[in-house]
């Protein structure tokens, strides 16, 4: 699973980089800045929505009297939508980035989001490291689909604001 969704560093966003620099509108790079952003937001909320409706099915109780209140509070979908950035940039390398950002995620749940994705989630049961449960995530590809779905209409956005911004220049 890729890491991260990615527009930069393609020659029309340095040629216009440069530009923005020679001309030194800071309002232009602003306005820039802030389009490109936008653009990038409906992806952001999709892969948040992506993992916060992502169903976990287990294959149910085995037998016996086993059971209890889980070790944890948290909720693990909203926990990791909350990682979730975008981070925009015009200078060198301009573009807009789609990321998880592991520090804003719990230390046992960093690899968690590429898990989900990848479809099966193996853990301890209520943190009994003896006892294990496979819980499957069905579709899988949660980051990987939404991303697929989204990246297009992102890019177009990102050409429209790009012919834009060189009209102005010109």
């Amino acid at each position: 699973m890729a890491g991260s969704v990615q527009v930069l560093g393609t020659g029309q966003l340095l040629t216009l980089s440069r530009k923005m620099r020679a001309a030194g509108g800071p309002r232009l790079r602003q306005n820039f800045s802030r389009r490109v952003r936008r653009a990038a937001e409906p992806l952001h909320r999709d892969l948040q929505q992506a993992i916060r409706t992502q169903p976990l099915v287990s294959e149910g109780r085995k037998s016996g009297g086993r059971g209890g209140p889980s070790p944890t509070t948290r909720p693990l979908r909203a926990t990791l939508a909350g990682g979730i950035r975008i981070s925009v940039r015009s200078g060198a390398s301009p573009g807009a980035r789609i990321w998880i950002d592991k520090s804003r995620l719990p230390q046992d749940l960093r690899n968690m989001p590429w898990v989900i994705d990848d479809g099966r989630v193996r853990h301890p049961v209520f943190g009994n490291r003896r006892r294990w449960a496979t819980q499957w995530a069905r579709p899988s590809g949660w980051w990987t689909k939404t991303v697929q779905a989204g990246t297009p209409r992102m890019r177009a956005e990102v050409e429209r604001i790009l012919g834009d911004v060189r009209r102005d220049l010109t």
